[in-house]
């Protein structure tokens, strides 16, 4: 227990870039996170998505929800404005994912350790897919390991590296 409740203005949460795409004509996008409470099997995070921003098919470990705030995206062929609710079980997969032409705003809970994770095939579609935007993978900088932060996945299939060979299976 932590004694009674932790509270948070999400402007009092530093703010991390965790991706970023490069397009052919200078532009980039970008998705920014503020991991608002992070324990061992809890992640509560706000998420900024830049205007046109693409995320790669993907899955986390642990029950998930998302819950658009402001904007809009899109969930594979699904288009989610402001006020919807996104539900994926832990195993599954979602996306991939594009911000609308003003980005959208985010709120994100995780009932497990939080870590992402991709299917070669899925992150192989997604390299395709930038392709044909014009666009690659930029480089972002690590982010710092912060409090409570369970240590990285070791089971490939719940690995973030591109290219790494993963097998689609259930947990």
């Amino acid at each position: 227990m932590m004694g009674g409740p932790r509270i948070k203005h999400v402007d009092d949460v530093e703010a991390f870039e965790v991706c970023r795409i490069e397009y052919e004509d200078g532009r980039s996008a970008s998705i920014y996170e503020r991991f608002v409470e992070r324990l061992p099997n809890f992640v509560t995070f706000y998420n900024r998505w830049d205007p046109g921003m693409l995320q790669r098919t993907h899955g986390h470990t642990g029950h998930h929800m998302v819950f658009i705030l402001s904007g809009e995206i899109w969930v594979g062929d699904k288009h989610c404005p402001a006020g919807t609710h996104i539900f994926l079980m832990h195993g599954d997969v979602f996306g991939p994912w594009r911000a609308g032409p003003e980005g959208c705003e985010t709120l994100g809970v995780i009932a497990g350790a939080g870590w992402s994770f991709a299917y070669q095939e899925d992150d192989e579609a997604f390299v395709e897919l930038l392709k044909k935007e014009g666009a690659k993978r930029g480089t972002v900088p690590p982010i710092p390991r912060m409090p409570y932060s369970p240590p990285s996945p070791t089971r490939p299939w719940e690995s973030t590296e591109p290219g790494k060979k993963f097998e689609r299976r259930q947990p």
